[in-house]
């Protein structure tokens, strides 16, 4: 292995997708790619812990120091990508063209996970007599439920003092981003045959229209509750469900929504607490089901650790961002959290997903440089 691209190239040829979600291959969980790292981490001198989080899917902890009283912190990017089902390029090729790595994970988030790893190897001599104690934490299930960093951040936040969370930021200082409700509506009528609709209840129709008074009425609302670097609430139906086969009635309709929450809505009770009183206040035949909120993400932008980040590289600037992380999780319990790596968001989630080289060897000399300044 001669550098950051090599050993990203490795790390996209393990396949990581997380199995809640549509993979597009039976190539799926986390279990591989955290049996690679251990090893790789552990000859760099690291004890590492394998945690097991579902069913064949840990989360993985290395740590290069005792824990003896100094302060740690620690580079968390996550196990798992999303599927690869759409993907025009070889998912796990990992090849190199035009200047730039390819492949499901280059971007989101194997390249920053590379570059916090190539940054720990080149400091590994070190590592265990820094003042400051580096960890390196992967997390699994971060493009799902984020089971990995609620569970390390109950057992695990109050150990530390910092966190950088593995996300392709363009090496920028994500310090505040915004939380997500995503919750299923369901409309439920009675099923007939279409010859006969009267003698039905049409949930298709029940759920149509009492979404656009929903939308209408609560992104209104949600407007109202604005962050000067956030901007404002939102809420998006993304997918809709209904029926069986057009001579049928549909009994059932359901809609997954997404409201997207800043910290102000959080400090008013939160998106689901608005949503229900919506839906309640407007008299809607909706019910809701399955509902997952998780907080935003709010630190001072003038915390210590932005400072010290800067003081390595003044070119990275503190900013916020629209979407959602497991750093979130780690604030919420207390951890102080940015996101922070090489590669652009852009990028994420693509058919044909990559991170352009100059970008990762970036990245892996700023977290050499970042935790060689810890000394």
């Amino acid at each position: 292995m001669t550098g950051p691209v090599d050993l990203l190239q490795q790390l996209v040829r393990i396949p990581s997708v997380n199995p809640d979600n549509p993979a597009g291959t039976d190539k799926t969980g986390e279990a591989a790619l955290a049996e690679f790292l251990s090893g790789w981490l552990a000859a760099l001198g690291a004890e590492v812990a394998l945690e097991e989080i579902k069913p064949g899917r840990p989360n993985l902890i290395a740590r290069f120091a005792p824990r003896d009283g100094r302060p740690r912190i620690l580079l968390g990017p996550h196990l798992d990508t999303v599927g690869v089902g759409s993907m025009t390029i070889d998912p796990f090729g990992g090849e190199i063209g035009d200047g730039r790595v390819w492949g499901r994970g280059t971007s989101d988030t194997k390249g920053p996970m590379a570059a916090m790893l190539w940054g720990l190897k080149e400091n590994a001599a070190r590592l265990a007599d820094l003042p400051v104690a580096v960890d390196f934490v992967a997390f699994m299930g971060e493009e799902s439920g984020q089971w990995g960093s609620k569970d390390f951040a109950r057992h695990h936040a109050h150990d530390y003092a910092f966190a950088i969370v593995g996300e392709p930021t363009s090496l920028d200082i994500v310090y505040t981003t915004k939380g997500s409700l995503w919750a299923t509506l369901r409309a439920t009528g009675k099923a007939a045959h279409s010859s006969q609709p009267e003698r039905g209840d049409n949930a298709a129709m029940k759920l149509a229209r009492a979404l656009d008074v929903l939308e209408r009425e609560l992104a209104a609302e949600l407007a109202t509750y604005t962050h000067d670097v956030l901007g404002r609430s939102t809420i998006n139906v993304g997918v809709l469900r209904a029926g069986s086969r057009p001579n049928i009635v549909p009994d059932l309709a359901e809609a997954e929504i997404d409201i997207r929450i800043t910290p102000a809505l959080r400090d008013a009770g939160g998106a689901l607490a608005l949503l229900e009183k919506t839906i309640s206040r407007l008299a809607l035949p909706l019910e809701i089901v399955k509902p997952k909120e998780n907080p935003p993400m709010e630190m001072p932008e003038t915390h210590p650790w932005i400072g010290r980040i800067r003081e390595v590289r003044a070119a990275s600037r503190p900013v916020g961002a629209p979407w959602f992380s497991d750093a979130a999780h780690l604030s919420d319990a207390g951890l102080a959290s940015v996101c922070m790596g090489p590669g652009s968001i852009d990028q994420a989630h693509t058919c044909d997903e990559f991170i352009e080289i100059a970008a990762l060897e970036e990245g892996a000399v700023f977290f050499s440089e970042l935790v060689r300044s810890l000394g």
